[in-house]
């Protein structure tokens, strides 16, 4: 069944929701939907107390080392890391606690061609096994019959010449243990999956994949199970009662993981 993982988005060394593709190289840039009070080790040590697993810390720009390692630290083994992850930092960071390491923008060049020998690179360095690729991408289609998506690197600004295709997932499931999957366009305006991409992606189930995108309410979760086959894992962000939203509790998504766990 799907499961909810947990998010903790870094900006500026601070807890954030922000708006999918806002982010740019100015850091005041971003639109942002809330700043939370509490620290990133406040939300990893509630997601182990209440037993979440396979949740993500994604360091948004610099400045959020320190933030990170102390997110992990309340954690350990229990979140994975991701933002500016490269073969040469990628131990580091399992050192530190991390259960994975997420890498997207590192595996492509500066004209969005994928580097194949960084993969390999990576694989040697740290092993498959700890490895998530971060496939988050953008609709480069109107075409509602026939959609193509391709993922974004650098913040979500730049659109690569890969596409999501069956071919490609079983190609690059080679190098990974899992995938994460953010749906740029609809990332941080609850206003709903993009639910072909997530019809598409629950065509597949080879490796572990989680969705994070667009999910307004619990009525997304539910679409995101069915439609997936229970192929997709989901993160929930903006629209959180844990981040100031209104459409989800969070005390919802526990006893979600709790009641598919028992089925």
């Amino acid at each position: 069944m799907t499961q909810f993982r947990p998010c903790i988005d870094l900006h500026q060394g601070r807890v954030k929701q922000i708006v999918g593709g806002t982010l740019a190289d100015a850091d005041n840039s971003a639109v942002e939907n809330h700043v939370a009070d509490h620290p990133p080790t406040w939300f990893a040590k509630k997601y182990a107390g209440d037993k979440l697993t396979g949740g993500h810390v994604i360091k948004l720009g610099p400045g959020n080392d320190e933030a990170a390692t102390a997110a992990l630290a309340a954690y350990p083994g229990g979140l994975q890391i991701g933002g500016g992850i490269t073969s040469s930092n990628a131990k580091h960071w399992l050192d530190a606690g991390a259960s994975h390491v997420i890498v997207t923008s590192w595996l492509f060049d500066q004209a969005g061609q994928i580097l194949e020998d960084r993969l390999a690179q990576l694989v040697t360095a740290i092993g498959k096994s700890r490895i998530v690729i971060d496939l988050s991408c953008r609709r480069t289609s109107d075409d509602d019959k026939h959609p193509t998506w391709h993922v974004a690197s650098d913040r979500w600004q730049t659109i690569t010449s890969l596409e999501i295709t069956q071919s490609n997932l079983n190609w690059l499931s080679e190098f990974a243990d899992e995938f994460l999957i953010h749906a740029a366009d609809v990332e941080g305006l609850c206003g709903g999956v993009d639910q072909q991409l997530v019809a598409e992606l629950g065509k597949w189930g080879g490796l572990p994949m989680t969705y994070a995108g667009g999910v307004a309410a619990m009525e997304d979760v539910q679409f995101i199970d069915q439609a997936s086959q229970s192929k997709l894992d989901v993160t929930v962000g903006s629209a959180l009662d844990l981040f100031g939203g209104q459409g989800i509790r969070y005390d919802e998504l526990v006893d979600w993981n709790r009641e598919t766990n028992r089925s």
